[in-house]
């Protein structure tokens, strides 16, 4: 018998998806993380708008409404969202270039691992003496007075998750540069592989400022350093810079994806080929190269100057425009054709509204002049939920729902997902839009709690019973998953019926080498075109043969616990006899995984031609 068959017969175990390096398990590794963080996430939102209901409310007090406001952002940013988008590129782009895995696996699951072990760690900061309490973005002049162990959570979690992502995002650049199928050139990819291809490379350069923040921050908070201690010449408004130059890009590592979803989901809803699809690419990256010209907008009110300031919002205000192009190109796509609204379309239609709105208001915040008006106050929370809510979590559920026959094999309920769908829309747009005016009020950011009588009681609890529908809504979600997990009825290649890319061709879920015989790609929305010839799959591009995949592996799992426990002892060395101790420990656990990694013969395994022809006749 061959490996091949011996290990496709224990199923996926536990040990499996521990040791996985199979970028579709990984995916889903992926999904539940971070879905996991989105509820917590959301069960943190859920306590903001709870306290901040009624006037003079108590429900939890100052400092721990600081924590919780802190870890809500920090968690929604770096562990919800950022998982999620990695969740749709793992699944899909290597299936829609045609290729049979990303080009380091095991450099994929140990970028998972890391952002999990990463996540895992400042999640503990609850349990063990207080969260971070500086704000999402972790404020120098806030977080050196931070007292306890919050912000020593925050730099040393971040640092371990951002060194995952900063590793996935090189993979994905290498696995579309150099494995995309026959004929798959750069202008026949679909646009949901150009967005990943394009936020890796925000990716690669947006994470190691963050990287080079973090590490000041540790050196400041645990070593005794004064970068940020203007009393001993330090300069606290250098993180802020550091922050926004990474916290800029962030956003369009998070949007563009979306965006990406979006257009796959436009085009085949419509039945028609992705309006102006070159226009679509340039746009993207466009938005990408202009997305590292305009983080000090954040910073108008620090005192950069006049010119720095309009230097700023003018290229603020030019990144709207190739955004601009997208919204008319999804609208045309839509113009003349056979539109089918289910769940996902439901979400990407809406998105067009939803997603506006929170670009207009960003051009006005562009304006450095009206800035110092709308600065720190829920104007802008406002306006960032709209563009994070409204454009990257839209897209994260849409996606969500497009791509679950082809992750798992099964339908989501159509039902119960329009139920999610208008109750989280009705629900979103109730809790954010009128955040708008009472920001223009002058409510500011951040405030526990304000006083009866200034205007702002009709407005916050308008606000928390929004909130209330979205969580209404994410529990219907979470009841639709169970379902359809349970009936477990199985569903083909292209279940939605209209499926224009490589990924629609193989089988659902896809089996783990992906294609048998890599697909001959003879143009854009290569799948479509075979269709329409009315073939039922790609025409190969060579003939079948042996494949050759890699083993799987624990070292990436070993390693990534390495630094999860050396963090601990370099956060208490100072106070603690066994720090030194535990930090020798973590990193010996790290490099002695890498060293075996090193020396060990695995050459992977092969997938013999004869197994692949008996799975085709129904054999084992």
């Amino acid at each position: 018998m061959s490996t091949y068959a011996q290990k496709k017969g224990f199923g996926a175990t536990i040990w499996d998806y521990l040791t996985t390096v199979d970028h579709k398990k990984i995916a889903i590794l992926y999904l539940i993380a971070g879905g996991f963080f989105f509820i917590v996430g959301g069960l943190e939102a859920m306590f903001i708008r709870i306290q901040l209901a009624v006037p003079n409310n108590d429900f939890v007090s100052a400092g721990l409404y600081n924590e919780i406001l802190t870890m809500h952002g920090t968690t929604m940013i770096f562990l919800a969202a950022m998982p999620l988008v990695f969740a749709m590129m793992n699944a899909v782009m290597p299936l829609q270039i045609g290729a049979r895995d990303v080009a380091f696996p095991y450099l994929n699951s140990l970028g998972f691992w890391l952002f999990f072990f990463g996540g895992v760690f400042l999640n503990l900061s609850w349990f063990l003496g207080g969260a971070p309490d500086a704000g999402w973005t972790s404020y120098a002049s806030l977080s050196m007075e931070s007292k306890g162990h919050g912000i020593d959570f925050y730099a040393l979690g971040l640092q371990i998750s951002g060194a995952g992502t900063l590793i996935g995002g090189i993979n994905f650049l290498v696995t579309i540069v150099t494995m995309r199928a026959p004929g798959m050139t750069y202008m026949r990819m679909p646009l949901f592989t150009w967005s990943t291809f394009v936020v890796s490379a925000l990716i690669l350069f947006a994470f190691p400022p963050l990287t080079v923040g973090l590490f000041l921050m540790i050196f400041d908070r645990m070593f005794g350093a004064n970068f940020f201690d203007v009393a001993t010449g330090g300069n606290t408004i250098i993180w802020e810079h550091l922050f926004w130059i990474f916290g800029h890009p962030e956003v369009y590592i998070l949007i563009l994806p979306a965006f990406g979803i979006f257009s796959e989901i436009f085009a085949t809803f419509s039945r028609k080929r992705l309006f102006g699809y070159s226009s679509m690419v340039f746009a993207t990256v466009l938005i990408g190269f202009l997305g590292f010209m305009v983080w000090a907008h954040h910073m108008f009110t620090t005192g950069l100057g006049p010119i720095a300031n309009a230097i700023f919002a003018v290229a603020t205000m030019a990144i709207a425009v190739p955004t601009g192009i997208k919204i008319f190109n999804w609208m045309f796509t839509m113009w003349g054709g056979s539109i089918r609204f289910t769940t996902p379309m439901l979400y990407a239609v809406a998105f067009l509204p939803s997603f506006t709105a929170g670009g207009v208001t960003g051009i006005m915040l562009a304006s450095a002049a009206a800035d110092y008006q709308f600065h720190d106050t829920y104007f802008v929370v406002a306006h960032f939920h709209y563009v994070i809510v409204g454009g990257v979590v839209f897209g994260l559920l849409a996606g969500t729902t497009f791509y679950w026959p082809k992750m798992f094999g099964t339908m989501l309920n159509e039902t119960l997902g329009k139920i999610t769908f208008w109750l989280f829309l009705i629900g979103f747009h109730l809790t954010f839009f009128i955040q708008h005016f009472l920001g223009l009020m002058g409510m500011p950011r951040r405030v526990f709690t304000f006083l009866p009588g200034q205007g702002f009681e009709t407005g916050n609890l308008v606000s928390t019973v929004g909130a209330f529908f979205m969580a209404v809504s994410t529990i219907i979600l979470l009841i639709n998953i169970i379902i359809t997990s349970v009936q477990n009825k199985k569903v083909g290649n292209d279940p939605w019926g209209d499926g224009r890319t490589l990924e629609w061709a193989i089988p659902s879920p896809p089996p783990f080498y992906n294609f048998k015989q890599l697909p001959l790609v003879r143009g854009l929305d290569a799948y479509w075109l075979e269709k329409m010839e009315g073939k039922t799959e790609m025409t190969p591009a060579e003939p079948l043969g042996d494949i050759h995949m890699p083993n799987n592996s624990f070292i990436p799992f070993t390693t990534s616990l390495g630094l999860f426990v050396a963090a601990f002892g370099a956060m208490y060395h100072a106070e603690k006899s066994w720090g030194v101790t535990v930090i020798i420990i973590g990193l010996c656990i790290t490099l002695g995984s890498m060293f075996v990694r090193s020396i060990k013969d695995d050459h992977g395994f092969h997938i013999h031609k004869e197994d692949l022809i008996n799975e085709d006749k129904g054999g084992k």
